[in-house]
C-alpha cells in the first residue's frame, strides 16, 4: 500500500521581477504600474516564505503532490522547488507547469515528488479556458502512480469574481463544462474505473451553479457512487459549517479551494481512494491573524501592501490519497 499527500494552494501573485527578461511585452504592458518596486529581494524573501509554509506540510515531510497557481513563470516555480529543497533534503520535486495566456501572466503548475509518481511528457495536457479579453487553462496530468497504474489530476484556476461574481459567473460555468468534458474524456480513454481527481482555486463555493451543475459535483457520495453520468464528489461541504475558509473577502469565509473527485476514487474498494476524513485547510502557526477574523496573513505586493512575514491571501488544502498494492 501507498499514500500520498496531495496539496493545494493559491500563491497569491508569485511574479518575477520588475523587469524579467523572462516576462513577455504583453504582460509587461498589462502590469506595469502593479509590479513596480518588486525587486529581486522581495521576490525570494516571499519565495522563502512560501517554502517555509509547504516544508510543514504532511508532518514536515513536504507534499508528495502540490497543487499551485497564481505563479508567472517557470523561472519563480524553479525557485520556490530549491527553497523547498534547501529545507526538505529529501525532496526534490519535478515540475509540470502551463505557461497560459492569461491577461496578467498568472500559471497554474504542479510540483511532484518523481521519486513517487512519473508524468509521462505524453499524458500532460492543456485545456484551454476562453473568456472575452484572455484565456486561463486547466492542467490535467496523467500521473503514473509507484504500483504503475494511471492516476488522473486537474489543477483548476478558474476565472475569478472581478466585476461582480453575477456578472462574471459564465466564464466560471464555461471553465466548469471543460472539466466535465475532460474528465469525461480521461474516463472514456482509460477505462470507466480510472481515479480522477481534481483540485483548485476554482473562485466559486461548492454550491455554486458552476460546480454543481457544470462540473457536476456533488456532496453526496452515494449520488457519485449510482450516477450514470460521470459526476465529481465535492469533499469540501463539511467545511461549509465551520467558520474559517481558505479565503477571506470581507471578512466573510469563503472555500474558493476545493477537491472534487470521482467515483474511481469515491469507491471503498477503490484501488487510488480518496481519504474524505483527512481534508483540511491548513493554517499554521502564524500564517493567520490573530483577532476575530482567523484571515490568512497576505505577502501583498502587486499595487498592494507588502508584508515581508505574510504568505499568501490564500490557506492551502490538503488530503491523503491511498493507493493499494
Amino acid at each position: 500500500m501507498a499514500t500520498y499527500h496531495a496539496a493545494w494552494w493559491n500563491l497569491e501573485n508569485l511574479f518575477d521581477e520588475e523587469n524579467s527578461p523572462r516576462r513577455t511585452e504583453k504582460v509587461a504592458r498589462v502590469i506595469k504600474n502593479s509590479i513596480a518596486g518588486w525587486t529581486p529581494r522581495l521576490r525570494d524573501r516571499k519565495v522563502a516564505q512560501l517554502a517555509s509554509v509547504i516544508a510543514q506540510m504532511n508532518d514536515g515531510a513536504g507534499p508528495d503532490l502540490l497543487g499551485v497557481c497564481e505563479v508567472e513563470n517557470r523561472f519563480v516555480l524553479d525557485l520556490l522547488a530549491g527553497a523547498v529543497h534547501e529545507r526538505l533534503p529529501r525532496r526534490r520535486y519535478s515540475i509540470v507547469h502551463a505557461d497560459t495566456s492569461d491577461a496578467r501572466g498568472i500559471d497554474v503548475a504542479f510540483l511532484y515528488d518523481p521519486e513517487l509518481l512519473e508524468a509521462p511528457a505524453d499524458q500532460v495536457f492543456f485545456h484551454v479556458v476562453m473568456r472575452r479579453n484572455a484565456t486561463r487553462e486547466i492542467v490535467q496530468v496523467n500521473f503514473r502512480t509507484r504500483h504503475g497504474r494511471t492516476w488522473a489530476v486537474f489543477g483548476n484556476h478558474w476565472p475569478s469574481r472581478s466585476g461582480g461574481a453575477f456578472e462574471s459567473a459564465g466564464y466560471r460555468h464555461i471553465a466548469a463544462e471543460t472539466l466535465a468534458f475532460f474528465h469525461e474524456r480521461v474516463l472514456e480513454e482509460h477505462g470507466a474505473d480510472t481515479p480522477v481527481l481534481a483540485m483548485g482555486d476554482f473562485n466559486d463555493e461548492p454550491s455554486d451553479t458552476s460546480l454543481v451543475t457544470h462540473a457536476l459535483s456533488t456532496r453526496q457520495r452515494r449520488r457519485v457512487l449510482e450516477a450514470d453520468t460521470p459526476r465529481l464528489w465535492n469533499l469540501m461541504w463539511p467545511a461549509i459549517g465551520a467558520p474559517d475558509g481558505s479565503f477571506y473577502f470581507n471578512n466573510e469565509p469563503n472555500l474558493l479551494d476545493q477537491f472534487l473527485v470521482n467515483a474511481g476514487m469515491a469507491r471503498q474498494e477503490a484501488a487510488i481512494r480518496a481519504d474524505a476524513g483527512t481534508v483540511r485547510i491548513l493554517r499554521f502557526p502564524g500564517t493567520a491573524a490573530t483577532g476575530p477574523y482567523p484571515r490568512p496573513i497576505p505577502f501583498g505586493g502587486m499595487g498592494k501592501k507588502v508584508n515581508e512575514d505574510g504568505f499568501s491571501d490564500h490557506f492551502p488544502i490538503a488530503m491523503t490519497v491511498t493507493e493499494s498494492a
